[in-house]
């Protein structure tokens, strides 16, 4: 098994052109969320621009570890999307998440075996593979929420 190859094929199907779990993937699904749903919220629930802006933030910090530079994301700000204005914003937000996604698994792609047992960053977070599963699972969960949302937000 080569992780480097199967983590970043998941990764890949996930975030831009897979159709294997959910038969979607967060390209696929946003591409015609306009901003109006985008930013709708549906009872208390997250909206689809708040989903979107937490997953791109935890890649985005991911990313910038793998090329070098420190840890600087935090859990009690991933959800410190500012106001969206119009569908340009909309868009360029879904344009960003699909830029980090694609550095992200290409940096993926680049892990040597004795990575994947390295420690993040530091001890307390764990291996670089449970980070990479981290970011599997957790991109999935959300997916799944946009999808309702989605649906949801049509109805509403």
């Amino acid at each position: 098994m080569n992780s480097s190859v199967d983590y970043s094929s998941r990764l890949r199907e996930l975030f831009l052109d897979g159709h294997w779990i959910a038969n979607t993937n967060y390209s696929t699904l946003l591409a015609d969320v306009p901003y109006e749903v985008a930013i709708k919220q549906v009872h208390s629930l997250n909206t689809i621009a708040a989903l979107t802006f937490h997953m791109n933030y935890y890649l985005q910090g991911l990313k910038e570890v793998m090329e070098g530079k420190p840890l600087a994301i935090h859990d009690q700000y991933s959800y410190d999307l500012r106001p969206l204005a119009n569908e340009h914003e909309w868009r360029t937000l879904v344009q960003t998440l699909e830029t980090n996604a694609a550095r992200f698994i290409e940096l993926v792609s680049m892990f040597n075996a004795e990575e994947w047992s390295r420690p993040f960053v530091d001890q307390r977070y764990g291996t670089w593979q449970r980070n990479i599963e981290g970011v599997l699972e957790h991109g999935y969960y959300h997916l799944g929420q946009m999808v309702l949302l989605k649906k949801l937000a049509l109805v509403v």
